[in-house]
């Protein structure tokens, strides 16, 4: 396809030459080459597509180099970043010196947050209005024409979080502009769930929808404010006035609501933007999208593209590039097995239905597995409740996504004692998706935990036997971590979980050094055994779990001189290392022979996983310079080099 408006584009104040009549052509330019890009490189398909005129209209009708945008989840941000010069980015995107596939300050100044969580960007948008205001710079059509005006994108998946609610309720109090454009697709990820997405259903194709211009005047005289809105009412054309929503769920927040309106609809979506611009109230514009627009595969199945891997389409049909077996599929298919032999056993995750495998779930078992919606706090809740009544909950969420729930899993899961299981998906570094999707710090987190018992897996046997373990495992919360990786059929043999207990995968008769690797990364801690043996003897053990730590292992290695490095993709900082170091310590063990090598203390951003575990220093490379490092050395301190080594 011949680019003809794009190429040009450097700002938008560019895209603003454009005709009005003209930018039809420019989005569809603009879906061109996003989804020629995501075929090469992966990324986040269907939500970009669905919004290419609603973000054009609003880089038409706002100036974001002054005014505020914020971004709820980012991950329908592509538009944007090509609108505000960074198309010379898109052949690399999520890749190093490319484009990001999140909001990204780094990137530039039209982002303002680096976001990839959802329910954020309400709340933020409320703080930026105040700040504006306290500081003089917030619009006011009275007093400061050339004021900042806020605006906070939102999808109808995240405007269901909790945290997104808050927002509202603390939104509706403001006294000046505000806008909270609702992206409504009627998906999140998957289909939303609950009550609020029934009643969007219910706006889009109900009376209300059909009968606005009859209630348009009736709305004026019920909402909040509505000498304002009166007033206001005079300086609207009749085009608004037949948009505004009668009976609005946002209204008792205090938001004047307008919309449902066609979100591809490039002139009305500009007028409407145009006419609400200058509203000095808070008001929410109701925008239908629909996910995927333009690309008819994404049109019929919108979960199935909304994040692909890198794909083509070979007589009309769609052939995702072929990629081995994932953590991800080993677990849905031992969670089947278990949930077939268990009755008690029950599932739920959180919008993530087909990321963590728990679709396989519902479809076997549609009365005993759950998807919330974009409420990690609520499931948790939710799973407390079942196993305080005599269930077994597992909850698939991906570690990222954890702390969110992270108040829930302390009062009601572990202060109770309630043997809730966490199954942690996406687990250390994600790849393309870069710092916002890591899942750093989840070890850190449950630590703190009186009875937690805290695993890794390294291959599939171990992810079964370890959720084997936790399905019998009543003491306390239990979880276990795994990447966003190809999961190997075995490594070594595989005996079931004992707690607290290591196993060991290679043994020497006179070891020079010890690998206590957790997770993954104990899978290239046995390739470097492997390329040194004859040089050095080194046994490596599969650590499997966090908490309890092995503190016997310890001792017998300790004891007898043995360096042992501990290998994590986890941060250093509270990490699985931080655990080992602990109990040397609690037992008056020699922590100077305590190497540990784990995600540094700083942010490591998009790329391949395999650039961000060697920048790390947890690749195969690293370990082996970290042994060569360690049995040159002794009995000289602790190694530092540039990689994340870390001594007692």
């Amino acid at each position: 396809m011949e680019l003809i408006y794009l190429p040009t584009i450097e700002s938008p104040a560019d895209l603003r030459k454009i005709p009005v009549d003209e930018l039809p052509i420019l989005a569809k330019e603009l879906r061109h080459v996003i989804c020629e890009q995501v075929k090469e490189s992966g990324g986040h398909l269907a939500p970009n597509l669905g919004v290419v005129e609603l973000t054009i209209a609003l880089h038409y009708v706002f100036d974001f180099s002054h005014d505020r945008l914020l971004f709820d989840v980012g991950h329908q941000c592509y538009t944007h970043k090509l609108l505000t010069g960074r198309f010379p980015l898109l052949s690399k995107l999520r890749q190093r010196g490319g484009m990001s596939g999140f909001p990204n300050p780094d990137e530039s100044p039209f982002d303002l947050f680096t976001v990839g969580h959802a329910g954020t960007a309400i709340s933020t948008s409320v703080g930026m209005a105040r700040g504006d205001t306290l500081s003089g710079e917030g619009f006011d059509p009275e007093t400061n024409e050339n004021g900042r005006r806020v605006v906070a994108f939102v999808g109808d998946g995240s405007i269901v979080n909790g945290v997104a609610m808050e927002g509202l309720n603390n939104a509706g109090t403001l006294k000046r502009q505000f806008l909270v454009v609702l992206n409504d697709n009627g998906m999140s990820i998957a289909k939303p769930q609950g009550a609020i997405s029934a009643y969007f259903d219910h706006l889009r194709v109900g009376t209300t929808y059909r009968s606005l211009k009859q209630t348009a005047k009736n709305v004026m005289g019920k909402l909040p404010g509505g000498a304002i809105l009166g007033d206001f009412s005079h300086r609207m054309t009749e085009m608004m006035k037949d948009a505004i929503s009668a009976d609005s769920w946002f209204e008792h927040f205090g938001l004047l609501t307008v919309g449902p309106i066609d979100g591809h609809d490039l002139p009305s979506l500009i007028t409407a933007l145009i006419e609400i611009k200058n509203v000095d109230r808070p008001l929410l514009l109701h925008v239908h999208t629909i996910k995927g627009k333009g690309f008819s595969y994404s049109e019929e199945d919108s979960t199935a593209f909304h994040s692909p891997k890198p794909f083509e389409v070979i007589k009309d049909a769609v052939k995702v590039r072929s990629g081995s077996r994932s953590f991800t599929d080993a677990y849905a298919d031992a969670m089947t097995e278990l949930m077939r032999h268990d009755e008690r056993i029950v599932a739920a995750t959180a919008a993530m239905p087909d990321g963590t495998g728990v679709d396989k779930l519902i479809e076997k078992f549609p009365n005993r597995v759950w998807d919330t919606g974009l409420c990690e706090s609520h499931a948790l809740d939710m799973l407390s409740g079942m196993a305080k009544t005599g269930f077994k909950p597992f909850f698939a969420v991906y570690s990222t996504f954890l702390q969110r729930a992270f108040d829930q899993i302390f009062q009601e899961v572990a202060l109770q004692g309630l043997p809730v299981r966490l199954c942690l998906d996406r687990a250390g570094v994600v790849g393309g998706d870069g710092a916002v999707h890591h899942g750093f710090c989840d070890i850190a987190l449950l630590r703190v935990f009186p009875n937690a018992a805290l695993m890794a897996a390294i291959d599939e046997p171990t992810l079964k036997a370890a959720l084997t373990f936790m399905s019998g495992y009543e003491s306390g919360l239990s979880a276990v971590r795994y990447p966003r990786d190809s999961v190997l059929t075995q490594v070594g043999t595989c005996e079931p979980f004992v707690l607290g207990k290591a196993h060991q995968l290679r043994k020497t008769i006179e070891p020079d050094l010890a690998i206590l690797g957790y997770g993954l990364p104990t899978i290239a801690g046995l390739e470097v055994a492997a390329q040194l043996d004859g040089a050095h003897s080194i046994d490596v053990y599969d650590a499997r779990f966090a908490k309890p730590v092995d503190g016997e292992l310890l001792e017998h290695l300790l004891t007898n001189d043995i360096p042992v490095i501990t290998v994590e993709d986890h941060s250093i900082s509270g990490g699985f290392g931080a655990a080992v170091l602990e109990e040397a310590s609690n037992r008056k063990l020699d922590t100077s022979l305590i190497t540990r090598l784990a995600l540094p203390d700083r942010w490591i951003g998009y790329g391949s996983r395999p650039e961000q575990l060697q920048e790390a220093g947890i690749d195969a490379e690293g370990i082996a310079r970290c042994v060569a490092q360690i049995l040159h050395e002794r009995p000289t301190s602790i190694p530092t080099i540039e990689q994340p080594i870390t001594g007692g």
